[in-house]
């Protein structure tokens, strides 16, 4: 046999085992493109990050997904940021959306997602806390939350009260309510976060007197304690304490004990987020479709509205190597199957901002309720969505304000000058 022949030999041979082990045959598992996704440690976070990915890669058997975690608050912050420094970061990942989403430079770090047909499926007002010069980066993860008055049904029917959507309307109900031998309005200050609801909750309101306000609030050219719609959330706060519509004990209760007296009627209403709708079906399963939700009254009945509290967004690193598979994973989370995988996973804790994902029949009237301001177009997100600058102190302050240690007016002045201190340390030009 010549040396020739016997190469030809060898080379078929070599050739015919490539193939018989699968190597690079088309449509092989080896052609299988694996992306990493990476989102927080928090349960729910990582029940409905699995059951994406197993939705997903059913319908993509060509494409696998890595679960990554990172964990919540300021830790996670700073994963993100350096990972996304050095080039380092996941091809696609879960973080904030708002200010915070603004704060990791979208425009250098993330890629583009503004063509994309799910694009058109987005509610307006998530959209605009994803979005930085006419540019859309990310998709919807996860339902809704809002601010606004969380009420015990069963006592309004019993009292014959309507949901109101004036400050007035509301305030007579604290009348009613009152006078019927039940504390009107809930205050939980020994949890002292739960002291902002009348000042957050209340944004959309100041939006609608003020579209301006919040580049204005961000450029130190508007304030709360000089602007008259900013500044009612501090006073209707005092107003309440002054016409003695709290619980006995606001001082010292607990927002476990706000929730406990929420469900059992003792307390009617509770100026809170929706996302206590967990506590709630955790704690007291038997009364979750006694609470229902409404937003923050102001003066004019047909500008009332809910502040939103946005979902988290997903997004796509720019150092992918993997684009077009990382584009087709966001396009099935921003998906009516994306949401129905969620919705498997973890439950429904408020409307989805994606057009087409409808809620559930048997949803619990607060997301119900919720999701009719979706409906009427009449929700807006929180400050915190839309400015990076928020005073660490505001918790104190309104503890202040609510208990009669210190009025509206100061109460403003104070946490101005609280915002001016974190705007110094975040480098906001003009302060």
């Amino acid at each position: 046999m010549t040396s020739e022949r016997k190469t030809r030999l060898l080379l078929s041979a070599a050739i015919g085992l490539v193939f018989a082990f699968g190597a690079a045959a088309p449509g092989r598992a080896d052609d299988t493109v694996t992306l990493k996704f990476l989102t927080s440690n928090t349960p729910n976070d990582l029940k409905a990050g699995q059951a994406l990915i197993d939705a997903f890669e059913a319908k993509n058997p060509n494409i696998k997904v890595d679960l990554e975690t990172r964990p919540g608050g300021a830790p996670g912050d700073n994963i993100v940021k350096t990972r996304l420094a050095t080039g380092d970061m996941d091809d696609v990942f879960e973080y904030n959306s708002g200010s915070l989403f603004r704060a990791i430079d979208p425009a250098r770090n993330l890629v583009d997602l503004s063509d994309q047909p799910w694009q058109s499926d987005l509610d307006p007002s998530f959209k605009s806390v994803v979005s930085l010069d006419g540019k859309y980066y990310g998709a919807p993860v996860g339902g809704a939350g809002a601010g606004g008055i969380l009420y015990n049904k069963k006592v309004y029917a019993d009292l014959g009260l309507k949901v109101p959507t004036t400050w007035a309307d509301f305030m007579a109900n604290n009348a009613k309510i009152k006078a019927a031998g039940k504390a009107p309005v809930i205050q939980t200050f020994k949890t002292t976060w739960t002291s902002q609801l009348f000042v957050l909750g209340d944004f959309y309101n100041v939006l609608q007197a003020d579209p301006k306000f919040p580049d204005m609030y961000t450029a130190n050219k508007a304030h709360y304690a000089d602007t008259p719609a900013a500044i009612k959330g501090f006073q209707h706060q005092a107003d309440v304490f002054k016409a003695g519509y709290l619980n006995s004990d606001f001082a010292s209760a607990s927002y476990d004990d706000g929730v406990k007296m929420l469900v059992s009627g003792d307390g009617v209403q509770y100026p809170q987020l929706t996302f206590t709708l967990a506590a709630i079906q955790a704690n007291y399963p038997n009364d979750v479709n006694n609470i229902g939700f409404f937003a923050m009254p102001g003066d004019d009945a047909g500008s009332n509205g809910a502040t939103i509290w946005e979902p988290a967004g997903l997004y796509i690193a720019k150092t992918t190597q993997h684009l077009a598979e990382a584009k087709k994973f966001v396009a099935f989370v921003a998906s009516t199957a994306g949401c129905d995988a969620q919705t498997k996973a973890v439950g429904i804790y408020g409307p989805y901002v994606i057009k087409d994902c409808a809620l559930p029949a048997d949803v619990p009237p607060m997301v119900s309720d919720l999701d009719a301001y979706f409906k009427a177009g009449k929700t807006a997100p929180a400050l915190e969505f839309l400015s990076p600058v928020k005073g660490p102190s505001l918790e104190q302050i309104t503890v202040e304000v609510g208990s009669g240690i210190t009025s509206p007016e100061d109460g403003a002045k104070l946490y101005d000058q609280d915002v001016q201190k974190e705007a110094q340390q975040l480098g906001l030009p003009g302060w």
